[in-house]
């Protein structure tokens, strides 16, 4: 089922716990925000939104990759060991289940799915960075129904237009 048949599962859903189980097969294990974000947690981020989605914001440091584009061999061109832990995430840790899981296909050993995306890293108050990697508080919200999920900061739905309130926007 693609993304875009998905809203109405994603509409109804009531908690992230709940989502996560209907839309994803537990392919690769979760990292929790908080584990990410411990002082020993060395790991090389991938995005796995699209790059206008990247570019609104992206987590520091963070690689992107995409989704509709991803290709595998850009992981083998910039990731030498297999055994390096690789987070990746997507805007709540959907698409990211898919790309990680064709990165562990390929041989990569410590790859994990960041639970909750870059929607719940932001709604935990950790800062987001636009392309010329300053801090920002936007965050592209994909679409209306999957943006109900992003409760911090400002929600972005085309790169080319300024924030939209959806009446979502008092939590900044």
């Amino acid at each position: 089922m693609g993304l875009m048949a998905l809203p109405i599962l994603a509409f109804g859903q009531k908690n992230l716990e709940d989502l996560l189980k209907t839309h994803n097969k537990n392919l690769v294990p979760y990292i929790t925000i908080e584990e990410l974000v411990m002082p020993k947690t060395e790991a090389i981020l991938l995005d796995a939104r699209e790059r206008d989605e990247y570019q609104v914001s992206h987590l520091k440091n963070a690689i992107y990759v995409g989704y509709n584009e991803f290709d595998i061999s850009w992981i083998h061109d910039i990731i030498d060991d297999k055994n390096q832990l690789i987070v990746v995430y997507c805007s709540l840790g959907i698409r990211s289940e898919i790309v990680a899981n064709k990165v562990k296909e390929a041989g990569y050993n410590n790859v994990e799915n960041l639970y909750g995306g870059i929607f719940e890293w932001k709604n935990k108050g950790f800062p987001v960075y636009d392309s010329d990697n300053k801090e920002t508080d936007s965050v592209h919200a994909f679409s209306k129904i999957w943006g109900k999920w992003l409760k911090k900061g400002v929600k972005v739905y085309n790169r080319d237009l300024p924030p939209q309130d959806d009446g979502t926007q008092k939590n900044r």
